[in-house]
């Protein structure tokens, strides 16, 4: 067993944060049935937000930051309690806002792991740069940053950390789970894009197009996740694939998420193929586990291993 040096690593996480009510049941409601839930839980949740968490618990130096509209809203003393218990500092574009936060309702299906999502968009929480360049968050937002990841929720706001973070030499990381308008503006400033099958520039349909798009607007390093089909990736004119590992899924809510942040972790010391790998390992680490907190209390006991995910993998045959 390889130990991952314990070095300072700190990131920024740019993008949504939601209120997630998290249900474990024999399946989602049908029109008009009621169900019971076997398990429940309330969480911070949001894809920026979960890479946050995970990058938070993938190491004992790591410091993670999340810039995000929270509120002032009573829910959003749910999201801030959780989210310190994880280990995030919290960097709120909108403090004064007294709306409630974006909440969403999650139904896992107790036998295959497989959920089903109500939520609310979070248009109406778009920030304008301006804003951001006006604030005290702008002259500290990127101290001591080793790696930045936006989820494309707060896209000018993204677009302005990504250009300063460009100027200072930090790798930026797009998580491209669905098209988003203004995308277009934030990809040509990655360091990394991974997407996900659902991502689909104009024009685009099939992996290879996505992967030429990317690749067209100079984004070095791309890869496609799959769900358990290998992930596809190309660095430069390189490209490859990685075989997802196979395993007994108890909850699959947050997955692309929790590889999102495990990348922002491994990249930093690991090659892109390498950082892909243990990140896919993470991710199907977390699988296995209830909720989108639960793997990050097994993950601890394990000891900071850089592998300890892969290795208490329970593979099926």
């Amino acid at each position: 067993m390889t130990t991952e040096p314990l070095t300072k690593k700190r990131g920024l996480f740019v993008g949504v944060t939601t209120l997630d009510c998290i249900y474990q049941a024999a399946h989602p409601p049908a029109t008009n049935e009621k169900v019971t839930a076997t398990k429940s839980l309330m969480v911070a949740g949001g894809p920026a937000t979960n890479a946050a968490v995970a990058f938070a618990q993938l190491g004992r130096a790591n410091q993670a930051m999340l810039l995000s509209v929270i509120g002032s809203h009573a829910l959003a003393s749910l999201i801030r309690e959780d989210l310190q218990g994880q280990g995030v500092t919290l960097a709120d574009l909108d403090a004064d806002r007294l709306s409630p936060p974006p909440v969403s309702s999650i139904v896992i299906s107790a036998e295959s792991g497989d959920r089903a999502v109500v939520s609310r968009s979070a248009e109406d929480l778009q920030v304008g740069p301006s804003q951001l360049a006006d604030s005290q968050l702008s002259k500290e937002i990127l101290l001591g940053v080793d790696v930045v990841l936006v989820d494309g929720h707060q896209m000018a706001v993204s677009a302005q950390i990504a250009q300063w973070a460009n100027a200072q030499n930090i790798p930026v990381v797009v998580d491209a789970g669905s098209w988003k308008p203004q995308f277009e503006t934030v990809l040509p400033l990655a360091t990394a894009v991974i997407a996900s099958d659902n991502f689909h520039p104009p024009g685009c349909q099939r992996a290879e197009d996505v992967l030429a798009y990317l690749a067209e607007l100079g984004v070095g390093r791309r890869a496609i996740t799959r769900g358990a089909a290998p992930i596809i990736f190309q660095e430069g004119d390189a490209q490859g694939k990685i075989e997802v590992p196979k395993v007994r899924a108890v909850d699959t809510l947050g997955a692309g998420d929790i590889f999102h942040g495990a990348f922002c972790h491994f990249s930093l010391t690991h090659t892109f193929e390498e950082a892909l790998l243990k990140a896919s390992r993470t991710a199907s680490f977390a699988c296995q586990h209830w909720g989108t907190r639960d793997w990050t209390k097994i993950y601890r006991m394990t000891g900071d291993d850089a592998d300890a995910c892969s290795e208490n993998e329970e593979t099926t045959n």
